[in-house]
């Protein structure tokens, strides 16, 4: 049997009629994306706000149609793209200067909004790589159910989800109907509900995206998941202070940010860095948390700073120092501490 081409493929595409003009979805420029990867043909229509519900579905379904007939395409998703004006909701003046500072902010969907009924939202980021950001998060999560609180993480390290590994997670999220709205069914483990993109694209499947589009993907994680009642969702934030992590706060406005950090002095300058990115778009730093302060010798328990005694030398609270030490890894005492401490900062 002869392979996938992608000119057999546009050409498939180009025979589907677009019902609100007389040309055909590709030369009428909705045709978005068209990737093929491991058998898997996934094509993106962008489709013009006046498309009714009934139209795009249509074209979604002449378009798999179309494409299941080629060679060498096992299995095809047609995904449907519009852009619709954001529901009319009346802005803070926090929130008027946020949007000032983002002209591109993502808009929220139509209808029921997945987390309507969290309570409070919370960055915990890093601003650099390696420092055990998701660890810190996991860990608090699970210290703050283990308090009775209702909680979830929303694994917006696109391009390095490690949160199901740590919750020992796997597989992919199923869909179901909440009110007006399909929405991701979040997983659940040790009291807390998660989302990641590991569990919507497979772990083992790279993400390559750009920044906007990484951005894009985690808002509407956040928005187009039934999240539930929550007391507190912990948004594991991807590492960094550019354009896509500044983007993400606003889309998301969290109540509040955590910054993770090792006592090295390249990690606290980044550290120090994620404040101020914080501070430029009105989110308040609740606090930071030193990871691997101190190495514990499995031999003899003795304690060493072995990265060094460094702070962040900002008016800034310390919500706990945590040890590098086998039992860490399976131990949730240590967080016990870290998740009083941000109990009491929570505005």
């Amino acid at each position: 049997m002869s392979g996938y081409s992608e000119a057999a493929a546009l050409q498939a595409l180009g025979q589907v009629a677009d019902p609100l003009s007389d040309r055909d979805i590709v030369s009428a420029g909705h045709l978005s994306d068209l990737t093929f990867a491991e058998g898997r043909l996934r094509v993106i229509l962008a489709l013009p706000p006046e498309t009714t519900q009934e139209q795009g579905l249509a074209l979604r379904d002449a378009s798999e149609a179309a494409l299941k007939e080629l060679p060498g395409v096992p299995e095809v998703a047609v995904l449907l793209t519009t852009h619709k004006p954001a529901p009319t909701v009346k802005q803070s003046a926090t929130q008027s200067r946020r949007a000032d500072r983002n002209p591109h902010p993502n808009k929220r969907p139509d209808g029921y909004q997945g987390d309507a009924k969290v309570a409070r939202t919370i960055a915990v980021s890093s601003a650099k790589g390696g420092v055990g950001k998701s660890t810190v998060t996991v860990g608090l999560a699970r210290a703050l159910a283990s308090k009775g609180l209702r909680i979830g993480v929303l694994d917006a390290d696109v391009h390095g989800p490690s949160v199901p590994t740590l919750f020992g997670l796997s597989g992919r999220l199923e869909s179901r109907m909440v009110q007006d709205r399909r929405l991701i069914g979040p997983a659940e483990a040790d009291g807390v509900k998660i989302v990641s993109i590991g569990l919507l694209t497979g772990s083992e499947d790279p993400v390559v995206w750009r920044g906007p589009m990484v951005q894009g993907a985690i808002a509407r994680m956040l928005w187009d998941t039934d999240w539930g009642e929550l007391d507190l969702l912990l948004i594991d934030m991807p590492p960094g202070t550019g354009d896509p992590q500044l983007g993400l706060a606003q889309d998301v406005e969290p109540d509040g940010a955590v910054i993770v950090t090792t006592p090295q002095d390249l990690a606290l300058l980044d550290a120090r860095k994620g404040v101020g990115m914080f501070g430029k778009v009105d989110i308040p730093v609740l606090g930071w948390i030193e990871n691997m302060a101190l190495f514990i010798c499995p031999d003899c328990g003795s304690k060493h700073r072995i990265f060094g005694d460094g702070t962040l030398d900002l008016d800034v609270p310390k919500l706990g120092s945590l040890p590098l030490s086998l039992e860490m890894r399976d131990a949730r005492i240590e967080f016990e501490a870290s998740a009083d401490a941000l109990i009491a900062a929570l505005p």
